[in-house]
């Protein structure tokens, strides 16, 4: 690896761990992270493949409260720098994010007890009227160590992952376990699909759902032409359904009575 890639890693490390708790601009989510780590180490094909899949796993992950979710943000880029530098498949990346986001969830709580001293400084200060510009670098530093949690073990990983040690430890792996991650893999990708359809279920629209599969599993259609075809099926079921029929009608109705009127 590159000086340039690590500086690169590690600016857009931060910038993901910064945005994990921000939440402002989604650079953590894993089609974001695994995208943009796999554009640096120039293989964005392999990337955007593992942040789609991760992202299905992890589209219900969210803070809630004081509820601290599994990290998407380490898992995403430690996985990512598994399976490019060092070599692994990508069921086997995919299934060891799981204990990756929850060593990062481990590593965010505890960085969340350390701010609680940054809060109390902050509290300190307000209560002397000193001046109010410190409190904004006291935030500034609470998410430095944000951004640290995320871009040092990133770091580590990526100039250990080639030496002959890891590469020794990853390559010793039992076959039956690397084919025992493989199948976890798939499963976990399909439990998190049944996650998604499971809070997005519409019993009026689940025939539409079925129909999809039908189509892809008979047809030789690309992800374009499903697209297209369910975007037709969309607006065919706004314009037959009653409610929308209906609606419009009484509204052509109001309009030619208006007119009559006039």
């Amino acid at each position: 690896m590159t000086l340039l890639q690590t500086v690169l890693i590690f600016f857009i490390s931060c910038l993901i761990g910064i945005d994990s708790i921000l939440d402002q601009f989604q650079l953590h989510r894993p089609i974001i992270a695994c995208t943009l780590i796999g554009l640096i180490l120039k293989d964005i094909k392999t990337g955007v493949i593992i942040g789609g899949t991760l992202e299905m796993l992890a589209l219900g992950w969210m803070n809630i409260g004081a509820a601290v979710s599994p990290d998407t943000a380490l898992s995403s880029i430690i996985s990512t720098i598994l399976i490019i530098l060092g070599k692994q498949s990508i069921g086997s990346g995919i299934a060891l994010s799981i204990p990756l986001a929850i060593t990062g969830q481990v590593l965010n709580l505890l960085i969340r007890s350390i701010n609680i001293a940054f809060q109390h400084l902050a509290d300190k200060v307000i209560e002397k009227n000193k001046n109010l510009s410190y409190i904004s670098y006291i935030h500034i530093s609470a998410l430095f160590l944000q951004a640290m949690r995320i871009s040092i073990p990133s770091i580590i990983i990526s100039y250990t992952v080639n030496t002959e040690l890891i590469k020794n430890i990853l390559n010793s792996i039992p076959l039956i376990i690397t084919n025992g991650l493989n199948l976890a893999s798939d499963i976990i990708v399909i439990v998190g699909y049944a996650m998604v359809v499971n809070m997005m279920e519409s019993k009026s629209l689940m025939p539409f759902f079925y129909l999809g599969f039908i189509i892809s599993g008979f047809t030789k259609f690309n992800l374009l032409a499903l697209g297209i075809l369910g975007l037709i099926f969309a607006i065919l079921y706004i314009q037959l359904s009653p409610k929308y029929y209906f609606n419009n009608k009484n509204k052509i109705k109001k309009i030619v009575q208006d007119d009559e009127l006039d």
